[in-house]
Protein backbone atom coordinates (compact mmCIF):
# COMPACT_ATOMS: atom_id res chain seq x y z
CA UNK A 1 0.00 0.00 0.00
CA UNK A 2 0.96 3.83 -0.92
CA UNK A 3 0.32 6.71 1.28
CA UNK A 4 -2.87 7.54 -0.71
CA UNK A 5 -4.06 3.85 -0.28
CA UNK A 6 -3.76 4.44 3.30
CA UNK A 7 -4.98 7.55 3.38
CA UNK A 8 -8.33 6.87 1.60
CA UNK A 9 -8.89 3.41 3.94
CA UNK A 10 -9.08 5.67 7.17
CA UNK A 11 -11.64 8.10 5.34
CA UNK A 12 -13.67 4.88 4.50
CA UNK A 13 -13.25 4.23 8.19
CA UNK A 14 -13.97 7.82 9.22
CA UNK A 15 -17.28 7.86 7.12
CA UNK A 16 -18.32 4.42 8.87
CA UNK A 17 -17.83 5.77 12.44
CA UNK A 18 -19.82 8.60 11.19
CA UNK A 19 -23.07 6.65 11.66
CA UNK A 20 -22.37 6.47 15.51
CA UNK A 21 -21.72 9.98 15.98
CA UNK A 22 -25.29 10.79 17.89
CA UNK A 23 -26.70 8.41 20.71
CA UNK A 24 -28.96 6.60 18.03
CA UNK A 25 -27.28 5.89 15.21
CA UNK A 26 -27.62 6.49 11.75
CA UNK A 27 -27.13 4.03 9.21
CA UNK A 28 -25.58 5.83 5.65
CA UNK A 29 -26.32 2.90 2.75
CA UNK A 30 -23.22 4.89 0.85
CA UNK A 31 -21.10 3.31 3.62
CA UNK A 32 -18.76 0.66 2.01
CA UNK A 33 -19.17 -2.85 3.51
CA UNK A 34 -22.16 -1.69 6.19
CA UNK A 35 -24.45 -4.57 5.96
CA UNK A 36 -21.27 -6.58 7.41
CA UNK A 37 -20.28 -4.34 9.84
CA UNK A 38 -23.31 -1.89 10.70
CA UNK A 39 -25.01 -3.97 13.88
CA UNK A 40 -21.87 -5.44 15.00
CA UNK A 41 -20.67 -1.59 15.91
CA UNK A 42 -23.77 -1.05 17.91
CA UNK A 43 -22.76 -4.24 19.87
CA UNK A 44 -19.48 -3.25 20.12
CA UNK A 45 -20.68 0.32 21.74
CA UNK A 46 -23.31 -1.99 23.89
CA UNK A 47 -20.37 -3.93 25.07
CA UNK A 48 -18.11 -0.96 25.95
CA UNK A 49 -20.54 1.12 28.20
CA UNK A 50 -20.94 -2.47 29.76
CA UNK A 51 -17.37 -3.25 30.35
CA UNK A 52 -16.51 0.31 31.41
CA UNK A 53 -19.60 2.69 32.71
CA UNK A 54 -17.58 5.24 32.51
CA UNK A 55 -18.40 5.08 28.59
CA UNK A 56 -21.65 6.09 28.51
CA UNK A 57 -23.35 6.36 25.32
CA UNK A 58 -23.39 10.26 24.96
CA UNK A 59 -19.13 9.62 25.72
CA UNK A 60 -18.94 6.80 23.17
CA UNK A 61 -21.14 9.22 20.28
CA UNK A 62 -18.69 12.49 21.24
CA UNK A 63 -15.65 9.89 20.71
CA UNK A 64 -17.15 8.82 17.22
CA UNK A 65 -17.83 12.10 16.44
CA UNK A 66 -14.55 13.83 16.71
CA UNK A 67 -12.84 10.83 14.93
CA UNK A 68 -15.32 10.67 12.03
CA UNK A 69 -14.48 14.99 11.85
CA UNK A 70 -10.98 14.27 11.48
CA UNK A 71 -10.89 11.16 9.05
CA UNK A 72 -11.48 12.70 6.29
CA UNK A 73 -9.73 12.90 3.01
CA UNK A 74 -8.21 16.44 3.31
CA UNK A 75 -7.34 16.26 6.52
CA UNK A 76 -5.23 12.99 6.58
CA UNK A 77 -3.67 14.57 3.50
CA UNK A 78 -3.35 18.13 4.90
CA UNK A 79 -1.97 16.43 8.14
CA UNK A 80 0.99 14.20 6.11
CA UNK A 81 2.20 17.12 3.51
CA UNK A 82 4.09 18.37 6.29
CA UNK A 83 6.27 15.42 5.98
CA UNK A 84 8.78 13.55 3.70
CA UNK A 85 6.87 10.21 3.66
CA UNK A 86 9.50 9.03 0.79
CA UNK A 87 10.36 5.51 1.06
CA UNK A 88 9.46 4.15 5.00
CA UNK A 89 10.90 0.80 5.40
CA UNK A 90 8.47 -0.97 7.54
CA UNK A 91 8.59 -1.61 11.26
CA UNK A 92 6.86 -3.19 14.08
CA UNK A 93 5.54 -0.24 16.10
CA UNK A 94 3.74 -1.47 19.74
CA UNK A 95 1.15 0.44 21.51
CA UNK A 96 0.67 0.49 25.26
CA UNK A 97 -2.61 1.85 25.35
CA UNK A 98 -4.43 3.81 28.51
CA UNK A 99 -8.11 3.48 29.01
CA UNK A 100 -9.58 6.36 30.33
CA UNK A 101 -11.66 7.39 27.93
CA UNK A 102 -13.17 5.86 24.90
CA UNK A 103 -10.47 5.19 21.86
CA UNK A 104 -7.67 7.61 23.97
CA UNK A 105 -5.28 5.69 21.96
CA UNK A 106 -6.57 5.96 18.35
CA UNK A 107 -4.29 8.36 17.40
CA UNK A 108 -0.71 6.54 17.73
CA UNK A 109 -2.80 3.60 16.24
CA UNK A 110 -3.94 5.59 12.96
CA UNK A 111 -0.22 7.51 12.73
CA UNK A 112 1.88 4.29 12.68
CA UNK A 113 -0.24 2.17 10.06
CA UNK A 114 -1.04 5.96 8.04
CA UNK A 115 3.06 6.05 8.45
CA UNK A 116 3.83 2.76 6.87
CA UNK A 117 4.47 0.62 9.97
CA UNK A 118 3.26 -2.43 11.33
CA UNK A 119 1.17 -2.06 14.58
CA UNK A 120 1.08 -4.56 17.49
CA UNK A 121 -1.75 -2.96 20.14
CA UNK A 122 -1.49 -4.17 23.70
CA UNK A 123 -5.19 -2.62 24.86
CA UNK A 124 -5.99 -1.37 28.71
CA UNK A 125 -8.69 -3.62 29.91
CA UNK A 126 -11.39 -0.92 30.65
CA UNK A 127 -11.32 -0.13 26.80
CA UNK A 128 -10.94 -3.54 24.54
CA UNK A 129 -14.17 -3.23 22.32
CA UNK A 130 -13.91 -1.01 20.14
CA UNK A 131 -10.42 -0.49 18.18
CA UNK A 132 -10.70 -4.31 17.54
CA UNK A 133 -13.80 -4.00 15.65
CA UNK A 134 -12.48 -0.71 14.30
CA UNK A 135 -9.41 -2.57 12.71
CA UNK A 136 -11.58 -5.32 11.06
CA UNK A 137 -13.31 -2.71 9.28
CA UNK A 138 -10.19 -0.90 7.81
CA UNK A 139 -9.20 -4.77 7.07
CA UNK A 140 -12.48 -5.20 4.88
CA UNK A 141 -12.13 -2.16 2.95
CA UNK A 142 -8.02 -2.58 2.73
CA UNK A 143 -7.02 -6.05 2.57
CA UNK A 144 -3.77 -4.50 2.58
CA UNK A 145 -4.00 -3.91 6.45
CA UNK A 146 -4.26 -7.42 7.36
CA UNK A 147 -0.83 -8.01 7.78
CA UNK A 148 -0.31 -4.81 9.36
CA UNK A 149 -2.57 -4.78 12.63
CA UNK A 150 -2.79 -6.96 15.56
CA UNK A 151 -3.47 -7.34 19.23
CA UNK A 152 -2.06 -8.85 21.90
CA UNK A 153 -2.77 -9.18 25.66
CA UNK A 154 0.20 -10.47 26.33
CA UNK A 155 3.97 -9.63 27.26
CA UNK A 156 4.62 -7.44 24.51
CA UNK A 157 7.73 -8.69 21.94
CA UNK A 158 9.29 -8.56 18.43
CA UNK A 159 8.97 -5.18 18.02
CA UNK A 160 11.02 -2.52 16.89
CA UNK A 161 9.92 0.47 18.26
CA UNK A 162 7.29 1.55 21.73
CA UNK A 163 4.77 4.37 22.16
CA UNK A 164 3.33 3.21 25.77
CA UNK A 165 1.29 5.65 27.96
CA UNK A 166 0.97 5.00 32.04
CA UNK A 167 0.72 6.61 35.25
CA UNK A 168 3.99 8.65 36.40
CA UNK A 169 4.98 4.92 38.53
CA UNK A 170 4.03 2.81 35.01
CA UNK A 171 6.19 5.27 33.54
CA UNK A 172 9.46 4.38 35.08
CA UNK A 173 8.79 0.70 34.89
CA UNK A 174 8.41 1.17 30.65
CA UNK A 175 11.50 3.42 30.58
CA UNK A 176 13.52 0.99 32.07
CA UNK A 177 12.15 -2.44 30.26
CA UNK A 178 12.11 -0.16 26.89
CA UNK A 179 15.50 1.50 27.03
CA UNK A 180 16.94 -0.53 24.33
CA UNK A 181 14.50 0.18 21.79
CA UNK A 182 13.43 4.16 20.05
CA UNK A 183 10.72 5.16 22.53
CA UNK A 184 8.00 7.30 23.28
CA UNK A 185 6.79 7.10 26.65
CA UNK A 186 3.86 9.04 28.28
CA UNK A 187 2.91 9.61 31.89
CA UNK A 188 -0.12 11.74 33.98
CA UNK A 189 -0.72 15.51 32.62
CA UNK A 190 -3.40 17.40 33.36
CA UNK A 191 -4.83 20.56 31.64
CA UNK A 192 -5.44 23.80 33.13
CA UNK A 193 -7.47 27.08 32.23
CA UNK A 194 -6.41 30.75 32.70
CA UNK A 195 -9.26 32.79 33.02
CA UNK A 196 -8.73 36.74 33.36
CA UNK A 197 -12.27 37.72 34.22
CA UNK A 198 -14.06 39.18 31.05
CA UNK A 199 -14.59 35.87 29.66
CA UNK A 200 -18.10 35.90 27.90
CA UNK A 201 -21.35 33.53 28.82
CA UNK A 202 -20.06 31.21 25.69
CA UNK A 203 -16.48 30.87 26.74
CA UNK A 204 -17.23 29.91 29.89
CA UNK A 205 -20.10 27.49 28.22
CA UNK A 206 -17.00 26.18 26.08
CA UNK A 207 -14.75 25.71 30.00
CA UNK A 208 -18.22 23.87 30.92
CA UNK A 209 -17.30 21.33 27.83
CA UNK A 210 -13.78 20.74 28.60
CA UNK A 211 -14.40 20.01 32.56
CA UNK A 212 -17.37 17.91 32.31
CA UNK A 213 -16.91 15.64 28.95
CA UNK A 214 -15.79 12.14 29.78
CA UNK A 215 -16.36 13.15 33.09
CA UNK A 216 -12.87 14.69 33.77
CA UNK A 217 -11.20 11.54 32.98
CA UNK A 218 -8.80 12.20 30.19
CA UNK A 219 -5.09 13.83 30.32
CA UNK A 220 -6.84 17.25 28.34
CA UNK A 221 -9.92 17.87 30.79
CA UNK A 222 -9.55 20.90 33.04
CA UNK A 223 -8.81 19.97 36.28
CA UNK A 224 -7.23 23.36 37.58
CA UNK A 225 -8.09 27.29 36.86
CA UNK A 226 -6.02 29.69 37.57
CA UNK A 227 -7.53 33.31 38.37
CA UNK A 228 -6.81 36.79 38.95
CA UNK A 229 -6.34 37.63 42.79
CA UNK A 230 -10.09 39.30 42.91
CA UNK A 231 -11.78 36.47 40.80
CA UNK A 232 -15.82 36.14 41.62
CA UNK A 233 -16.68 32.59 40.54
CA UNK A 234 -20.66 33.94 40.07
CA UNK A 235 -20.37 33.59 36.22
CA UNK A 236 -18.32 30.60 36.71
CA UNK A 237 -20.83 28.79 38.22
CA UNK A 238 -24.09 29.76 35.97
CA UNK A 239 -21.96 28.68 32.78
CA UNK A 240 -21.62 25.48 34.27
CA UNK A 241 -25.24 24.95 35.40
CA UNK A 242 -26.14 23.18 32.68
CA UNK A 243 -24.06 20.50 33.23
CA UNK A 244 -26.00 19.94 36.75
CA UNK A 245 -27.23 16.07 35.27
CA UNK A 246 -23.58 14.95 35.77
CA UNK A 247 -24.79 14.17 39.17
CA UNK A 248 -27.22 11.77 38.37
CA UNK A 249 -24.60 9.76 36.90
CA UNK A 250 -24.49 6.77 40.33
CA UNK A 251 -20.74 6.80 39.48
CA UNK A 252 -19.39 10.56 39.54
CA UNK A 253 -22.16 11.32 42.30
CA UNK A 254 -20.32 8.23 44.57
CA UNK A 255 -17.02 9.95 43.56
CA UNK A 256 -18.57 13.81 44.78
CA UNK A 257 -19.92 12.57 47.86
CA UNK A 258 -16.54 10.81 48.77
CA UNK A 259 -14.23 13.63 47.72
CA UNK A 260 -17.04 16.24 49.62
CA UNK A 261 -16.55 14.24 52.87
CA UNK A 262 -12.85 14.40 53.06
CA UNK A 263 -12.66 18.22 52.23
CA UNK A 264 -15.10 18.55 55.23
CA UNK A 265 -13.57 16.37 57.30
CA UNK A 266 -10.26 17.87 56.50
CA UNK A 267 -11.73 21.27 57.37
CA UNK A 268 -11.12 21.90 53.94
CA UNK A 269 -12.86 25.31 52.62
CA UNK A 270 -14.22 24.12 48.93
CA UNK A 271 -17.05 26.26 46.62
CA UNK A 272 -19.82 23.91 45.96
CA UNK A 273 -22.97 24.25 43.96
CA UNK A 274 -23.89 20.67 44.21
CA UNK A 275 -22.36 18.93 41.79
CA UNK A 276 -19.39 20.38 41.76
CA UNK A 277 -16.21 21.58 44.15
CA UNK A 278 -13.79 24.05 43.54
CA UNK A 279 -10.96 23.55 45.92
CA UNK A 280 -7.75 26.65 46.11
CA UNK A 281 -4.41 24.33 45.38
CA UNK A 282 -1.42 24.05 44.14
CA UNK A 283 -1.95 20.98 42.23
CA UNK A 284 -3.10 20.09 39.07
CA UNK A 285 -4.48 16.79 39.40
CA UNK A 286 -7.85 17.13 40.94
CA UNK A 287 -10.27 14.20 41.83
CA UNK A 288 -13.43 13.44 40.23
CA UNK A 289 -16.41 16.14 40.67
CA UNK A 290 -13.53 18.66 41.81
CA UNK A 291 -11.59 21.40 40.05
CA UNK A 292 -8.54 22.88 41.55
CA UNK A 293 -8.19 26.61 41.74
CA UNK A 294 -5.00 29.00 42.14
CA UNK A 295 -4.65 32.75 42.11
CA UNK A 296 -2.21 34.87 40.51
CA UNK A 297 -1.60 38.74 40.56
CA UNK A 298 0.02 39.08 36.81
CA UNK A 299 0.15 37.18 33.54
CA UNK A 300 3.76 37.18 33.48
CA UNK A 301 4.52 35.48 36.64
CA UNK A 302 1.76 33.01 35.20
CA UNK A 303 3.33 32.01 31.95
CA UNK A 304 6.47 31.91 33.81
CA UNK A 305 5.06 29.33 36.31
CA UNK A 306 3.49 27.14 33.35
CA UNK A 307 6.62 27.11 31.95
CA UNK A 308 8.39 25.65 34.54
CA UNK A 309 5.72 23.41 35.12
CA UNK A 310 5.14 22.32 31.99
CA UNK A 311 6.25 18.67 32.27
CA UNK A 312 3.07 18.00 34.07
CA UNK A 313 0.44 20.06 31.73
CA UNK A 314 -1.09 18.52 28.98
CA UNK A 315 -2.61 21.92 27.70
CA UNK A 316 -3.80 25.15 28.32
CA UNK A 317 -7.06 26.51 28.03
CA UNK A 318 -6.30 30.66 27.43
CA UNK A 319 -7.55 33.88 25.36
CA UNK A 320 -4.80 35.82 24.00
CA UNK A 321 -1.77 34.68 26.26
CA UNK A 322 -0.03 32.47 24.25
CA UNK A 323 0.79 30.91 20.49
CA UNK A 324 0.05 27.46 22.16
CA UNK A 325 -2.93 28.03 23.62
CA UNK A 326 -6.61 26.15 22.96
CA UNK A 327 -9.68 27.78 22.45
CA UNK A 328 -12.55 27.16 25.12
CA UNK A 329 -14.76 24.15 24.06
CA UNK A 330 -11.90 22.96 22.40
CA UNK A 331 -9.79 20.67 24.98
CA UNK A 332 -11.38 17.37 23.87
CA UNK A 333 -11.40 18.43 19.94
CA UNK A 334 -7.30 18.27 19.06
CA UNK A 335 -6.27 18.53 15.60
CA UNK A 336 -4.34 16.10 13.80
CA UNK A 337 -1.04 17.35 14.32
CA UNK A 338 -1.63 18.46 18.01
CA UNK A 339 -0.09 15.19 19.54
CA UNK A 340 0.18 14.30 23.42
CA UNK A 341 3.25 15.72 25.39
CA UNK A 342 3.88 17.70 22.74
CA UNK A 343 6.06 15.50 21.03
CA UNK A 344 5.76 14.93 17.52
CA UNK A 345 4.73 10.57 16.54
CA UNK A 346 4.92 11.16 13.07
CA UNK A 347 7.88 12.38 13.21
CA UNK A 348 9.35 9.57 15.44
CA UNK A 349 7.52 6.96 13.39
CA UNK A 350 9.29 8.09 10.02
CA UNK A 351 12.56 8.60 11.77
CA UNK A 352 12.77 5.04 13.59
Amino acid sequence: MNLEQRIAAFSKLGSFMRQFAEIKAVRDPGVPSNDLFFDGMKHQLQLAGENNSWFTRDNLAYAFRSWSELLTKESLQQWFEAYDTGAVNSKQVGIIMAGNIPLVGFHDFLSVLVSGHEVLVKQATKDRHLLPYLAKYLKQVEPGFESKISFTDERMSGFDAIIATGSNNTARYFEYYFKDVPSIIRHNRNSAAILKGDESQEQLAGLAEDIFRYFGLGCRSVSKLFVPSAYDFKDFFMAVYPWRTVIDFQKYSNNYDYNKAVYLMSEFDILDNGFLMLKEDSSYASPIATVFYERYNSSSELMAKLKFDSQNIQCVVADGLSDSEVAFGQTQRPALNDYADGIDTVDFLLKI
